[in-house]
């Protein structure tokens, strides 16, 4: 069992859907989204999704691409990610960690080599956008050997023929996109995701996690009402980029985690 499993299974006992937060490493800068990423799980968050910055990073909207060339331009690599969640494993070694990002960086370190960093330094997931399941023996399944819970994305276009190959080797939870387009582009509507996660559900056991376009502690309450939990990144994001004190965007946080919490 990983410590996704392990979290989802624990939020089923208390009767909880997950919150789920992204940050991008290195955003603004390292010691800061470090502090941030610590302060998480305190203001309730139940599973960090951790960006690794990359240059073209074609999922995303205009607020998360400025965060990773912002991570980029101060320095920020793929192994000072790594480091980065090894250091926040020195002090919390339950809250799981899903790295999240493209396969260039990873590719380009080696995927053997690459799998024993992440799981060195603490790593529990992987949500790489641009791997579609045709390419699952590149990393998805070397992945799943090492015990690492690779999260495939399903979206209003996996149609039913479409939906077995994404799920076919997908581990942890489903990550619902809510909206057909980028991160952060419009918001999340709860009577167009619950049927399409029902749809999902009926053909996987896994929980599944709505994200893009919830912004508000009132969406998360709505949409993780209508699924096993929702994820927050662009909003959450958004507060880093305007220059807030940590403190303020982990109050901004524990809102979501909030609203979440009470669906």
């Amino acid at each position: 069992m990983t410590r996704i499993d392990a979290k989802f299974a624990s939020l089923k006992e208390e009767g909880k859907k997950a919150f789920v937060s992204y940050i991008m490493a290195g955003d603004p800068d390292l010691a800061t989204s470090l502090e941030v990423m610590k302060g998480l799980p305190a203001a309730g968050v139940d599973i960090i999704e951790l960006g690794v910055p990359f240059t073209d990073p074609m999922a995303d909207g205009p607020t998360i691409q400025l965060a990773g060339q912002r991570a980029l331009d101060g320095g920020q690599t793929l192994q000072k990610t790594l480091d980065m969640a090894a250091e926040f494993r020195k002090t919390d070694d339950t809250t799981p960690i899903v790295l999240m990002g493209y396969y260039n960086p990873i590719y380009s370190r080696g995927v053997d080599r690459f799998l024993e960093d992440a799981k060195a330094a603490g790593i529990d997931g992987l949500i790489v956008v641009d791997l579609p399941p045709e390419e699952d023996e590149e990393l998805c399944i070397p992945a799943q050997a090492a015990r690492i819970n690779f999260i495939r994305l399903a979206t209003p276009t996996t149609d039913d023929k479409r939906l077995p190959k994404v799920l076919q080797n997908t581990s942890g939870f489903v990550y619902y996109v809510s909206v057909t387009g980028i991160t952060g582009s419009q918001a999340a509507q709860a009577t167009e995701v619950g049927p399409e996660v029902a749809r999902i559900k009926a053909k996987t056991d896994l929980p599944v996690i709505v994200g893009f376009g919830i912004t508000t502690p009132e969406a998360a309450k709505t949409i993780a009402g209508v699924a096993d939990g929702c994820v927050v990144g662009s909003a959450i994001v958004k507060e880093i980029a305007e220059g807030k004190p940590v403190a303020e965007v982990l109050d901004f946080v524990k809102g979501l985690a909030g609203g979440a919490h009470s669906a």
